[in-house]
């Protein structure tokens, strides 16, 4: 591993290429809030979206107990985010996407033009694949280049931890972030689906969602 500091990013090569870059507000209710022995707490209950609110036209809904998002009529895009406001955390999410695909997992955010997102899609330029870290006005801090992270068939699990300026992310369990950015330091958890027909047939599928505060 090659590790070069220049000013406050950080560079990082792992057979992929990196490019680097407290406060809960309120608590969900339900089942969602009951903690774990490892510190974990469920942000979904399985049963509806209490502790969400959707915006835009995107359609969401809970089915077999997951999170399932798709577009809305006339390819329309939206998100869904948590009600609650987290700053330093560890995430972990597990989802799997009908492709093409344009989604990801938002965190930090404080509106469209301050916030992060763990990617979850196939971007052409410049390569990118899930796994990348996003920041409005930024594009890509950090960008996964090995698609074959993925299981495109079947369930993956997004980690991210994010403590002061450091974010990092994990998919599958390989490193694919380590960035040192101050563009918000606390916000929502969300999802996203994108707009355009392009995207049509998409649909993200999230199992479990479940959050540690540091």
């Amino acid at each position: 591993m090659v590790f070069r500091i220049f000013g406050v990013v950080h560079f990082v090569c792992v057979g992929l290429m990196l490019f680097s870059g407290g406060c809960k507000t309120e608590v969900p209710q339900g089942d969602q809030a009951a903690e774990k022995d490892d510190g974990f707490v469920a942000l979904l209950n399985g049963a509806d979206l209490t502790g969400w609110e959707a915006t835009g036209k995107a359609k969401w809904t809970v089915e077999e107990g997951q999170i399932v998002g798709t577009q809305g009529e006339n390819n329309a895009p939206g998100d869904l985010f948590t009600t609650a406001a987290y700053s330093d955390f560890e995430l972990i999410t597990t989802y799997r996407a009908e492709w093409p695909c344009n989604s990801g997992v938002w965190f930090r955010f404080q509106s469209p033009k301050k916030a992060y997102q763990a990617d979850i899609l196939d971007y052409k330029k410049p390569p990118a694949f899930s796994g990348t870290l996003y920041c409005p006005g930024k594009m890509f801090l950090a960008r996964n280049l090995d698609k074959g992270l993925e299981n495109r068939a079947g369930w993956n699990t997004i980690r991210i931890v994010t403590q002061g300026s450091k974010t990092k992310i994990w998919l599958n369990g390989t490193q694919t972030a380590d960035v040192d950015d101050d563009t918000t330091d606390s916000g929502k958890i969300g999802f996203q689906v994108h707009p355009g027909a392009k995207f049509g047939s998409m649909k993200i599928v999230i199992k479990e969602i479940k959050i540690k505060e540091l």
